[in-house]
């Protein structure tokens, strides 16, 4: 069987630790009803960011269940951040992930941004349901033998 043909994880036994870290962003748009709803009364659930971080940094560790052909890693640390455009009425949701091993933590960062995006999308339907999720992306990763990558 040639190596395209094999299906499966990919064997990184051989390949050498290093620091692996990946930053990926979504975004999530409201509408003017959502958003300011968002701004003055927030969810009747709680604490809008606060939970889709912390839903953020779970997904960040569950990537491996999610993600069929991911490793399952021990990562070092997840950090959550969020930028608030009123102009856009827009959120953006960024990840960071750090990792010292033998694999990327790219699909981390991504699924972490994802899930925390629908935990904002989740929070909000109750004042409306045409919020909308774009723009999932990976920004930055370094390590590993293929290099650096940073979005330009």
């Amino acid at each position: 069987m040639s190596a395209k043909q094999k299906k499966g994880m990919v064997d990184v036994s051989l390949k050498d630790r290093t620091k692996r870290v990946a930053v990926a962003s979504s975004t999530v748009k409201m509408s003017k009803k959502v958003f300011d709803n968002y701004l003055k009364v927030g969810s009747p659930k709680g604490s809008v960011l606060e939970t889709a971080k912390v839903s953020g940094i779970l997904a960040a560790k569950q990537t491996p269940y999610l993600i069929a052909m991911c490793h399952p890693l021990e990562l070092n640390q997840v950090t959550m951040d969020f930028k608030i455009d009123k102009a856009k009425r827009t959120i953006e949701v960024i990840c960071e992930v750090s990792y010292m091993g033998k694999t990327g933590v790219e699909m981390e960062a991504l699924v972490a941004c994802s899930t925390a995006a629908l935990t904002i999308y989740d929070m909000m339907k109750w004042a409306g349901k045409d919020t909308v999720i774009s723009q999932t992306k990976l920004k930055h990763k370094s390590g590993g033998k293929s290099g650096d990558y940073h979005r330009k």
